[in-house]
């Protein structure tokens, strides 16, 4: 048998010494790595997160051609389920979900003190791994597909929630505004108005590749595309019966040109023959400003469309720090519920509680 080796007092308190850094050091790298994995599974959950709200955020799913597609509905504290409210639909854009739109826009702030409902359709990311609606896929009737089943979900809504029928407004960011222009296109009757804050009109791509070219603003001729199908796109009436459109758009949109905020504008006007009015520069505080063109037909205003200066793509007035949102644009979630309370039935005591 080997001699044992005895320590020194020194060599013992040195292995001690080391042994305890060792232990701290795996607790300190522990808990380290357990604050990063929790940063990382709270950036996950942050986009998906409900939305501040004086009322209810409901989720829903729909089934339609498309598929099944999950929304959610905010509903305003004290709506009475006797009640019937107006409903707007939101379509949010690339990269985004239902819940962050929502807190990008504030437009539930704004549903509370209104007290109409806001529908917030998402799209799923096994359709469009971007999170993009499928707006421009009508050669393959994606689009056609997805539509209708956005359509189902809204009359989902309409069914189980106190909705006014008659009083529902479609808007969207992006792809979520070229889908709602394709809505109001193919459904005119079912929605009083539309708003397009960024986006490519309808019937302007058929295919990725098109889609593209729109959004640089390469467009089809008017000729094509009235050989493109606009009728077909509205099985509920001709171009004459679309909703009154408003168009919001930057200036420096590198991702959306803003030839297609004109070309939106001058399309509609030439479908319910409507003339641009003199532009006017408009501008609140320190904001930036917007130039406002108007398209009437005699007194009835069909079109207005607002280009902010030095926006590029992100909604405008929406809350800082998150994405697609530029806080010092005009508010365009305010601008939006104005047009549409215009639009509405017994329009006039809404339209004084969105001017207060």
């Amino acid at each position: 048998m080997s001699p044992r080796v005895r320590k020194s007092p020194l060599a013992r308190a040195l292995q001690r010494a080391a042994t305890s850094m060792t232990r701290h050091a795996f607790h300190a790298g522990a808990k380290a790595a357990g604050k990063a994995v929790a940063r990382t599974v709270d950036a996950m959950a942050a986009p998906y997160r409900p939305p501040p709200g004086a009322g209810d955020w409901i989720a829903g799913q729909a089934i339609g051609p498309a598929g099944l597609r999950r929304f959610f509905l905010f509903r305003p504290a004290g709506v009475r389920d006797d009640e019937r409210r107006p409903l707007l639909v939101m379509l949010h854009g690339c990269g985004q979900t239902a819940a962050s739109f929502a807190r990008s826009t504030r437009m539930n702030r704004l549903a509370a003190r209104e007290r109409f409902l806001v529908l917030y359709p998402e799209q799923d990311r096994t359709a469009n791994p971007q999170g993009c609606w499928n707006w421009y896929d009508t050669r393959n009737y994606h689009a056609d597909a997805e539509a209708a089943t956005l359509m189902a979900a809204i009359d989902q809504a309409c069914l189980l929630y106190p909705v006014d029928r008659d009083a529902v407004a479609v808007a969207g960011l992006s792809a979520g505004a070229s889908m709602a222009g394709l809505l109001a296109v193919a459904h005119p009757q079912r929605f009083r108005a539309l708003a397009m804050h960024a986006g490519v009109p309808p019937g302007h791509a058929h295919s990725a590749a098109g889609a593209l070219a729109a959004m640089h603003g390469r467009r089809l001729p008017a000729a094509e595309f009235a050989r493109a199908g606009t009728h077909a796109l509205a099985p509920d009436g001709g171009p004459g019966n679309w909703p009154p459109l408003l168009v919001v758009h930057g200036r420096d949109d590198l991702v959306v040109s803003p030839r297609n905020a004109r070309a939106a504008a001058a399309q509609w006007a030439g479908a319910l023959g409507a003339v641009p009015g003199e532009a006017r520069l408009v501008q609140r505080g320190a904001r930036r400003a917007m130039t406002v063109t108007d398209f009437r037909r005699g007194r009835q205003l069909c079109v207005r469309l607002c280009e902010v200066d030095g926006l590029g793509h992100a909604w405008s007035g929406g809350q800082a720090g998150e994405a697609f949102s530029d806080a010092s644009g005009p508010d365009a979630s305010r601008l939006i519920w104005r047009f549409v309370a215009a639009q509405l039935p017994g329009a006039e005591g809404v339209r004084r509680r969105a001017r207060a």
